[in-house]
């Protein structure tokens, strides 16, 4: 029975989390962190605002756990690019996963871009560690490729920029893409087309 319980008991704070994490999400876009309010973030949840102290203690530990939620879940579709895979489909992959993620979770980038405006003060040790070890190991596989013949001659590093900035535009100038398209607000269809057209531009700048 406590086996149980204690499953419960981690299912439910899972549970949680997760809301809490994705309110915060969306209070810290639209509000920036010194605007965000912990009452908003319950409100946002659905949750009594006991509950973001007992979890996170405070909004400045809460901030970092949803900045950090974001960066991995940048990350992770970086996992398929590995020397033997193919350079056409995990490049792919991970642009559409980019892609994707602008579209479902425009919020979430909004509050990193946010953050490295104001210079980074609470991901910059990160970001200086963590991700460049990743860039670099990752960059090394695209110099792998080109030096097997498998892609054409690009800057690997350089490419994740370029990645990076043709599909988080999407998510944080969405307004200024919207306007240009006569839209308020961007839908799927806008979405489909803006994913063929980086996919097809960034994999035909690799000669793939």
């Amino acid at each position: 029975m406590n086996k149980v319980a204690d499953a419960s008991k981690g299912l439910i704070r899972q549970t949680n989390e997760a809301l809490i994490l994705s309110a915060a999400e969306k209070v810290f876009a639209r509000a920036g962190f010194a605007g965000a309010t912990m009452a908003a973030i319950a409100e946002g949840s659905g949750l009594p605002k006991a509950n973001l102290h007992y979890y996170f203690g405070s909004k400045d530990v809460l901030y970092r756990e949803v900045l950090a939620r974001i960066l991995n879940d940048w990350l992770v579709p970086t996992h398929g690019i590995t020397q033997d895979a193919d350079p056409r489909a995990a490049l792919e992959q991970y642009i559409r996963a980019k892609m994707a993620l602008s579209a479902q979770r425009p919020d979430g980038s909004k509050v990193f871009a946010n953050e490295l405006l104001h210079g980074a003060p609470v991901v910059k040790a990160l970001l200086a560690t963590e991700l460049r070890r990743l860039i670099r190991e990752k960059a090394a596989v695209v110099q792998a490729w080109v030096e097997a013949g498998r892609m054409a001659p690009v800057d690997g590093i350089h490419l994740f920029f370029t990645i990076w900035a043709a599909t988080q535009t999407y998510a944080d100038f969405d307004v200024q893409v919207g306007a240009v398209l006569g839209r308020e607000t961007l839908t799927a269809k806008d979405h489909a087309r803006a994913t063929e057209h980086v996919v097809s531009l960034i994999l035909r700048g690799c000669g793939l």
